[in-house]
């Protein structure tokens, strides 16, 4: 599982070094017109997983990840510590994709596994989600190249301990609705 976090992880990273994010302000090569700073982008980023996360009903536990800095690029990371069950795995991604589709954010690519998501935002902006080991979900959000500058750490708290710097941590929170191992029925909906 960790082999198969870390292909993905490297496949975001070449995938944004290759300019997949398309139609950005220099003609499509995953770059902008330094308009914003590192710094502006991370809390643009920032802001881009708290509104993701807000639109997750019921909402789960997260903790921030590490960060990595480029030459004119940073990324934004947050790994869920609630525990979602192999049979909410679609009912969450699913949830996330319309919620970023609803922002006007393109989906890219999908894993043939169907447990990793790929899209872009307007602004050049690339976002992941992925499940990893035990049924972990990881978002990252990489910024297109703008002007370099140095990065805070994210300002948000996570909703609950602070994992990020420590070792990698199994999800180990559990909710009624998203660790359940049967699948609602059709007209059930997440209350809480």
């Amino acid at each position: 599982m960790k082999l198969r976090a870390l292909a993905t992880t490297s496949l975001v990273i070449l995938l944004a070094g290759c300019g997949m994010s398309g139609g950005t302000q220099t003609g499509g090569r995953g770059t902008m017109e330094p308009k914003m700073n590192m710094q502006q982008a991370a809390e643009r980023a920032d802001q881009i997983l708290d509104e993701t996360f807000a639109a997750i009903v019921p909402p789960v536990q997260w903790t921030h990840g590490s960060a990595m800095p480029g030459n004119c690029s940073t990324d934004r990371r947050r790994t869920v510590m609630t525990i979602i069950s192999e049979e909410r795995m679609p009912a969450f991604l699913g949830l996330v994709d319309r919620f970023w589709k609803s922002k006007g954010f393109t989906f890219r690519a999908a894993s043939k596994d169907k447990q990793a998501a790929y899209y872009v935002t307007p602004d050049g902006f690339q976002l992941s989600v992925l499940f990893g080991w035990k049924g972990q979900a990881h978002f990252e959000v990489t910024t297109p190249c703008v002007e370099k500058s140095d990065v805070l750490p994210p300002t948000t708290p996570p909703n609950g301990p602070d994992y990020s710097k420590l070792p990698p941590t199994a999800p180990n929170v559990t909710s009624d609705f998203w660790s359940a191992k049967k699948t609602p029925a059709p007209s059930a909906s997440p209350s809480s």
